[in-house]
């Protein structure tokens, strides 16, 4: 009876053998495409294994995301807002604004989506104009604060009709997770997608192994000409997002100001943490916490890291003689390719 009931159940033991077999010759025989494009400012790279070229779609869930996000889009819903014009707001804002109101939260308010004035103010945003002296700081302060703003039926409610929203340092991270949504619906595994340096990836590449991803080594670079890299991380399976104020700067009567704003103090930063990159599930929380790292300094961070352990950060930073240092999650020591 045992062996007539194996025998009944070899054929289906082989039939299981050849299917396995015929899926990853077939997956090996897929194609990878390689797209790129603009958008935000800034250019996107994308590889992904499949039969046909997605770029079409890629560009439009990238448009999309422009229509709902980007303060440069007139046309845009939070160009609307900060217009103080009627508009209805889709799930695209209304995800991401949440997700700020989270991470605001969790950082004390160092990451901080209201702080467009004041990044407006000191040059950074599409106005330019003289530095800010302490009375405008502290008038541009006043508007400033995720108490000031409330999202209440698919509407931005704000106490001051001035306050300015900017999701600059969230909607690359957040662009770069819906492409990924959109490959993954068409049942697609093997993919990296990159939008001025914030990442995600799933699977492996065109060679059979992880993804690898470069950190660049910080320098007085704002041409973003030099590509010396201090590391190189696995990001297989991750999303990982940087930020810092090594590239991003400019001179006003012989003083360096750095581009990341202090919500709290209405000042650009002053500290020794050049570099923030940090790897987590989604690359919109990873853009926004590299941001709120950057503004907190390399000590706040590590209290945040402690009481978030799905994060994972590497640090760059200068010491008192000036020199590169670095510092990173213990848990993102295995990832790290050239310690």
């Amino acid at each position: 009876m045992k062996r007539s009931k194996l025998l009944w159940q070899i054929p289906f033991l082989l039939l299981l053998i050849l299917g396995t077999v015929w899926v990853i010759v077939s997956q090996r025989n897929t194609p990878y495409q390689h797209n790129e494009g603009f958008i935000f400012g800034t250019v996107y790279h994308v590889t992904y294994q499949y039969d046909d070229d997605l770029n079409d779609e890629i560009v439009k869930t990238l448009n999309d995301v422009d229509n709902s996000l980007s303060p440069f889009n007139k046309t845009s819903i939070i160009s609307k807002i900060n217009r103080n014009e009627k508009v209805t707001t889709n799930k695209m804002f209304e995800d991401v604004f949440m997700l700020a109101q989270t991470i605001s939260d969790n950082t004390n308010g160092c990451f901080d989506i209201t702080v467009a004035p004041l990044v407006n103010a000191w040059g950074f945003g599409f106005k330019q104009g003289k530095t800010p002296d302490k009375h405008q700081i502290d008038s541009l302060r006043a508007l400033v604060g995720f108490d000031k703003v409330e999202l209440q039926n698919h509407n931005v409610i704000k106490s001051d009709k001035r306050i300015m929203l900017d999701c600059s340092a969230i909607a690359k991270g957040y662009g770069s997770d819906m492409v990924a949504q959109m490959l993954e619906k068409k049942g697609i595994r093997n993919y990296m997608i990159e939008i001025g340096g914030e990442v995600v990836t799933h699977g492996i590449s065109e060679k059979r192994l992880p993804w690898k991803i470069g950190v660049t080594k910080p320098s007085d670079d704002s041409l973003n000409v030099n590509q010396e890299l201090q590391t190189v991380l696995n990001v297989t399976d991750k999303a990982m997002a940087t930020s810092g104020n090594y590239r991003n700067f400019y001179y006003k009567g012989g003083k360096k100001y750095a581009h990341t704003i202090d919500p709290k103090t209405g000042y650009p930063v002053q500290h020794s943490l050049l570099s923030a990159t940090v790897l987590t599930k989604n690359c919109a929380t990873a853009d926004a916490y590299a941001t709120a790292f950057m503004v907190m300094g390399i000590e706040k961070a590590k209290k945040v890291l402690a009481e978030h352990p799905e994060l994972m950060a590497y640090f760059i930073y200068s010491d008192n003689k000036g020199e590169l240092k670095v510092w990173f999650s213990p848990s993102l020591k295995d990832k790290i390719l050239n310690n």
